[in-house]
């Protein structure tokens, strides 16, 4: 079960879509509200990638106040407490931490598209001083940082994201990617920022391809990188998500899909 697509978002909050035909005979689209008010459709898209597809949302409105709660109920219940009890109840005691497993939350979310290396995490936290509420000696061995980040893959709050050789045809083992299930969520654990839309957009298209039902891996050539390979059945993908500035403070984004085999 995955949040709401930006298709059900607009379904959710009783947006219509409208097409009417341009003086050059192009085709504009528009979203409708419930009350006959009219936004472009990049409007509703900036109110997606903010508050995310909760789709609780829908009931309270998307004022910022009120839109933030409830991802402060999902990640002080489903995460942090269901995560600690779940370890406990198995018996593993592997999550034992508190301060650990958040400041680890805190990093994967604010490296979402980034090729992480879990055994340099505990390592990075330490020499940003990320650590020093829980005034440890040393940082946390890879082993114990492994065990957090997995936990957080089992309670689906990360996705974590294979790197797949193209031409040798195989997946390496090494650097991948984490993508949060929520781009809401993100933003309710880092605060609202534009400074890296691109892998804000890179993350909403990941899980869009999932929902589409493909298996996605990121496509290594040599030194370079494809965002996402998505393949099913005889269908596969090549996807590249570009981010880019244009006409001064306008903002366009967009995600480029190349078929092969």
């Amino acid at each position: 079960m995955l949040p709401l697509s930006f298709s059900e978002f607009l379904s959710f909050h009783d947006f219509k879509i409208k097409e009417t035909e341009t003086v050059l005979r192009g085709m504009h689209r528009q979203a409708i509200d419930k009350y006959g008010e009219r936004y472009e459709l990049r409007e509703v898209f900036d109110a997606y990638m903010r508050f995310g597809g909760v789709p609780g949302i829908a009931d309270v409105g998307l004022e910022q106040e009120k839109a933030m709660i409830l991802p402060d109920g999902i990640y002080s219940t489903v995460v942090m407490r269901d995560i600690l009890e779940r370890e406990n109840r198995r018996g593993l005691k592997r999550i034992t931490d508190p301060i650990l497993l958040r400041k680890i939350i805190l990093f994967l979310a604010d490296n979402i598209g980034n090729s992480v290396s879990v055994s340099s995490i505990g390592n990075t936290l330490v020499n940003e001083g990320l650590l020093e509420e829980g005034k440890r000696k040393g940082s946390p061995s890879a082993h114990t940082v492994q065990a957090y980040v997995n936990a957080l893959s089992e309670a689906y709050f990360f996705y974590d994201i294979k790197r797949f050789d193209i031409k040798g045809k195989e997946y390496l083992r090494t650097l991948g990617k984490y993508y949060i299930v929520d781009i809401g969520l993100r933003n309710y654990l880092l605060g609202f920022r534009d400074r890296d839309s691109g892998h804000a957009l890179e993350n909403v298209v990941y899980f869009e391809l999932l929902r589409r039902g493909y298996d996605v891996a990121i496509g290594k050539i040599d030194n370079m990188e494809v965002d996402f390979i998505a393949t099913k059945m005889d269908d596969k993908l090549y996807v590249q998500v570009t981010a880019s500035t244009h006409y001064g403070n306008a903002f366009k984004s967009e995600w480029i899909k190349y078929r092969g085999y």
